[in-house]
């Protein structure tokens, strides 16, 4: 084998340094060239002393020299790059080169199965095949941080069609992983935490190992924090010796067959965790892949990067961001999960699956939807669901479990030691900070924000946290830090377009939130704080808040309260309204009491129109047959009011409307009147003519008769009358009510007397309220 350094002749030293005086450089200059950290190899050199074989060849061909004329006694058969290229390949067939790729797949393959064909999964403590978790990815070729948008524009946005999920969803064009890596002969694959890079690049390995995808290659992984370690340890940052260090049993530990394969673009290099390299070493790291992808362009590049930190330009690399999972690709992972991790002697993870899905599309999970669309997090919550078969009754263990694994858990887990940007900060500290700046941009109802407006939030946090009167350009300075450490490290705030930022899922912003309400240090600022949450309580984006704040507290008894009390005093002042509510009382009590009273009242409230929602009163209770019945009898209103059609197919569907309806009415009286209606619509077998005659000349009377026959005999559809004003206010009226009981139903802390009172006056005037208090 060929000796590993060289070292210069005294006739070489003297036409190395004439060639060195010739570029006007320094000797640092020229370390920096060949990519070294130090110029200890160049003085070496200089000086006739041996020197790492590849660096010395490096420096001649920088210098523009011919290694061989330079090195003292230089190896024979060793040709160096260039000639191999117009040489030694030209000397070989392609079938040769392929017996090549043949044979060093093969003594390469044990170790790429080692370090790419087995996953640990976190909290899993064994390993699990890759190939029975994985699931492809797509990618998103538009990078959002290289786009230009509006502040108000993405608020407005977040408002309407982002709705809860999207705020991360934004439409942009997608195609599969395989696709862009087969596209692109230097790629580099940027997303948040846990999205499934390296997964994805590990997949890749084992796919070309397995001659599935570019099987005239040999795939070659590498930690990009590794190598960066090892070549700080020797000094030497050159790829192609740490890929014959690392792999000392495969061929590629010879430097004429790496040298062959890289020459001829027979590797597929796959280096992963750019973020994970060190600030000290990433420049050296960046020119190297630089260096090394310009001089072997013939072969296939893959480089993973979180987005946050690919600021480094890698020229000729085309930067492509992993898209999160659609719903068929977190069906699809949810199956292999199931299993591949099912307790032993389970038949199969399709039954858990499937009923991971079905609890996941409730619409009391939308939450967790939201954050597993990121292979990390969709693993967390298959994790949690297998043992009890249900999500967390709290989400806030769920959100406080994905915070600490981005905040540092998952770094540890892949022992990277990120650096020290914090000044010391502690994990409570972050998250006291990270609370600060959600709970205030979510009060003035901003989703997105200016990267300064961060800075100002992270300045003032580190003034409060020192103590001291820092210069505004320190303050500044290291606020920029902060903000880019948290992007890059935590992947908690991401750029969306060029200058904007938001938090990565809304989620975390509204827990964060929830939290800055509750770790309050006396009870004073508690209530203060509980006064603010309150004054929301009719606005819809604040209903997450809500939740998460009640399951939160240690005693949810004075928010409930105070939520009670708002709640009341949106009607107190109007006397209609007042009126109303108590009608809705009258009525509510004629129902045999099988079902809870306020369940009844509820109901009753969305009867009127135009209040009808498309919610569900959710105080736990069976259906009164009372109930059911009037109902019917809206629907039918309904169904009249919105479909005027005058052929015979919709008066027979009236018809069919009136018969369901009887056969649940007991009074005769009632159904004599409602016989006696029905008997009045024209009969199907009359002609067009007649029937569109009936309607002109009968359907508007007709109508009065029915809705004045259902007020006598049902006490309901009185002709309520509300002002425009009335409306909204009973719309927030009863959402409100609804997020109480959803409150009560949250697995909160509240004590059963106080939750008895309030469960047992929803939905009463002041009134009666007063009347309760007296008896």
């Amino acid at each position: 084998m060929a000796k590993r350094s060289l070292q210069a002749s005294l006739v070489g030293v003297q036409r190395a340094k004439r060639a060195f005086s010739s570029k006007g450089w320094t000797q640092e200059n020229l370390a920096g060239e060949v990519n070294l950290k130090t110029r200890q190899p160049i003085w070496r050199l200089f000086t006739g002393q041996p020197v790492d074989r590849q660096v010395f060849m490096d420096v001649c061909h920088i210098l523009d020299l011919d290694w061989r004329d330079i090195a003292n006694n230089p190896p024979e058969n060793f040709p160096d790059p260039d000639e191999l290229s117009e040489s030694t390949l030209s000397a070989l067939d392609e079938s040769d080169i392929d017996e090549l790729v043949t044979a060093v797949r093969s003594q390469h393959r044990e170790t790429i199965q080692q370090r790419c064909g087995i996953l640990q999964l976190l909290d899993i403590h064994h390993p699990v095949n890759l190939d029975d978790i994985y699931v492809d990815v797509n990618i998103l070729k538009e990078l959002a941080s290289q786009q230009w948008g509006e502040l108000t524009t993405l608020n407005n946005l977040a408002l309407t069609e982002f709705a809860r999920v999207g705020l991360g969803a934004v439409e942009r064009s997608q195609i599969p992983g395989m696709e862009a890596v087969e596209t692109y002969a230097k790629l580099r694959v940027l997303g948040k935490p846990g999205v499934g890079k390296t997964t994805f690049l590990q997949h890749l390995a084992v796919q070309c190992d397995c001659g599935e995808f570019a099987a005239e290659q040999v795939p070659i992984f590498l930690a990009l924090r590794e190598f960066a370690e090892a070549a700080k340890r020797q000094d030497d940052f050159s790829l192609f010796n740490y890929i014959q260090q690392t792999f000392p049993t495969s061929g590629l530990a010879d430097p004429s067959t790496l040298e062959t394969l890289l020459q001829a673009g027979r590797v597929l290099l796959l280096m992963d965790g750019m973020d994970e390299v060190s600030s000290a070493d990433i420049t050296l790291v960046v020119n190297e892949i630089r260096r090394f992808a310009d001089k072997y362009h013939r072969n296939r590049f893959v480089v993973s990067c979180r987005t946050t930190a690919h600021k480094f330009c890698l020229r000729g690399f085309t930067d492509v961001e992993i898209a999160p999972f659609t719903r068929t690709q977190i069906q699809t992972f949810a199956q292999k999960w199931f299993r591949a991790l099912s307790p032993a002697g389970t038949r199969s993870g399709s039954a858990p699956a499937a009923q991971f899905m079905q609890t996941l599309d409730l619409p009391e999970n939308w939450p967790f939807r939201q954050l597993v669309a990121t292979p990390l997090f969709l693993h967390l919550a298959c994790w949690m669901f297998q043992g009890d078969k249900k999500f967390p009754s709290k989400r806030t263990a769920f959100y406080k479990k994905g915070l600490n694994l981005l905040l540092g858990k998952w770094d540890e887990t892949k022992g990277v030691a990120r650096d020290d940007i914090y000044r010391g900060f502690l994990l409570p500290q972050k998250m006291r900070l990270l609370s600060q700046l959600a709970a205030d941009t979510f009060e003035q109802g901003q989703y997105f924000f200016e990267q300064r407006t961060i800075e100002r939030y992270i300045e003032d946090y580190l003034q409060e946290l020192s103590g001291l009167a820092l210069a505004p350009e320190s303050l500044q300075l290291e606020s920029e830090a902060i903000l880019k450490a948290i992007e890059a490290q935590h992947g908690l705030l991401i750029e969306r377009v060029r200058g904007i930022f938001s938090f990565s899922y809304l989620a975390f912003q509204e827990y964060l939130t929830a939290r800055k309400i509750v770790a309050t240090h006396n009870l004073r600022s508690q209530e203060q704080a509980l006064d603010g949450l309150v004054s929301h309580i009719t606005d819809p984006h604040w209903h997450e808040v809500f939740l998460l704040t009640v399951t939160m507290l240690r005693s949810a008894d004075s928010l409930v309260q105070l939520m009670k009390q708002k709640i009341d005093g949106l009607v107190a002042t109007d006397p209609y309204l007042q009126d109303f509510l108590q009608w809705v009382n009258q009525t509510s009590q004629a129902i045999p009491q099988e079902s809870q009273l306020a369940t009844i009242r509820g109901f009753y409230l969305t009867l009127i129109q135009p209040l009808t929602m498309a919610v569900d009163f959710t105080l736990p209770a069976p259906l009164d047959q009372d109930i059911v019945l009037d109902a019917a009898l809206e629907n039918l209103l309904q169904a009249l009011a919105l479909d005027h059609s005058q052929d015979a197919a919709y008066v027979n569907t009236c018809r069919q409307a009136f018969n369901s309806v009887l056969a649940m009415v007991q009074d005769a009286g009632f159904d004599q009147a409602l016989r006696q209606l029905q008997a009045q619509l024209p009969s199907p077998q009359q002609t067009q003519a007649r029937r569109q005659a009936w309607w002109q000349e009968n359907y508007t009377a007709w109508v009065a008769q029915l809705k004045a026959a259902i007020a006598h005999y049902r006490n309901i559809h009185h002709p309520w009358q509300f002002t425009p004003e009335q409306e909204q206010t009973l719309k927030h009226y009863y959402s409100a009510n609804q997020l109480l009981v959803d409150c009560l139903n949250s697995n909160c802390e509240v004590t059963a007397a106080i939750r008895e009172e309030i469960e047992s006056t929803l939905f009463l005037s002041q009134r009666e309220l007063v009347d309760r208090e007296w008896e």
